[in-house]
């Protein structure tokens, strides 16, 4: 008999295949996320569960799966949504999907970065409200990037990959970790400094560190008060990161001058955030691991650590408590 397993959304084919080669697979059907409450019904019985952040996966959650569950693979680097400790004190591993979305998600940070700095979108909506009656030597000016400082807030694989894009524009690099040493930073062109040192330093400042206690809200009026009023703060990471009423309260006054968002707190953002009626605020739906070949890659990956799991196997890709 095969293991049954429950997929809680609708992931990319190639990850959906690989796991029916092995497994009884169920999988939720509607492109929204499961209600908590029918996720709990319909876990129940399961060898493994393949979840996205959008799910919270809770010691409750876990158990009513039941004593038959031996795995729980998360298709996304991140896995603040899961309660690891729970999941190990029932000797429960969990996988992750780390590497595959790296560059894809620097690309997009960077792509934020570009796009607030020369403020693209403030660009489309003049065109699109119809103001644009003639070329104004004084009109959207925005900011260099080349000679320009980038700060680049957790230096882990996708901080590097950022840093690595950011070398090209001629930028200097700086950045903060909680590990890191001179000579990594040095190694991909950046100078380690402190928190308040990078804040006071940067032109841009851009976020690569994963939610925890210590990280939730790192950005909040207190921080943002020690940036540049001309400084622009990316957010690829998640935004539990970043106070947003704080954020949204900077930019209305002046505090600083911009900021990118590919994660909101909450997700999604509700319509009425008073940071969406800002126009140097630019958000967007949470894309940055939104490529055709990154997805695949995560819904495989997935899937191997999923059915390594339930054939009593060592994952590929394990999450490992701190």
């Amino acid at each position: 008999m095969k293991p049954k397993v429950f997929v809680t959304r609708q992931i990319p084919e190639a990850g959906l295949t690989r796991i029916r080669e092995v497994c009884d697979l169920h999988v939720w059907e509607s492109e929204m996320p499961a209600p908590y409450d029918q996720l709990t019904k319909r876990v129940g019985g399961m060898d493994g569960i393949l979840c996205t952040l959008t799910e919270r996966i809770d010691a409750a959650l876990i158990d009513a799966a039941g004593a038959g569950l031996k795995v729980i693979s998360q298709m996304a680097v991140g896995y603040d949504n899961i309660d690891v400790r729970a999941a190990a004190a029932r000797g429960i591993p969990v996988g992750n999907t780390p590497g595959v979305l790296t560059d894809a998600t620097a690309d997009l940070a960077f792509a934020l970065l570009l796009a607030a700095a020369r403020r693209l979108t403030e660009g489309v909506e003049y065109i699109r409200s119809g103001h644009w009656t003639t070329w104004q030597p004084r009109h959207l000016l925005g900011a260099d990037l080349s000679g320009a400082t980038l700060g680049i807030i957790g230096l882990g694989r996708i901080g590097k990959a950022v840093a690595k894009r950011a070398r090209g524009f001629d930028m200097r690099i700086l950045a903060t970790s909680r590990h890191l040493t001179d000579t990594e930073a040095e190694a991909h062109g950046a100078t380690r400094v402190d928190l308040p040192t990078l804040l006071r330093d940067s032109d841009f400042v851009s976020l690569h560190t994963p939610l925890t206690p210590e990280t939730r809200h790192l950005i909040n009026r207190e921080t943002l008060a020690q940036m540049k009023p001309s400084a622009i703060l990316i957010n690829s990471t998640r935004g539990g990161t970043v106070d947003q009423r704080a954020l949204y309260e900077a930019l209305r006054d002046g505090v600083i001058a911009g900021a990118a968002l590919d994660v909101t707190d909450p997700e999604p953002i509700p319509l009425d955030d008073p940071i969406l009626t800002l126009p140097n605020a630019l958000v967007v739906p949470h894309i940055g691991s939104a490529t055709v070949k990154t997805r695949d890659k995560m819904a495989l990956m997935a899937a191997e650590n999923l059915i390594a799991g339930v054939m009593g196997q060592p994952l590929p890709n394990q999450v490992k408590l701190p």
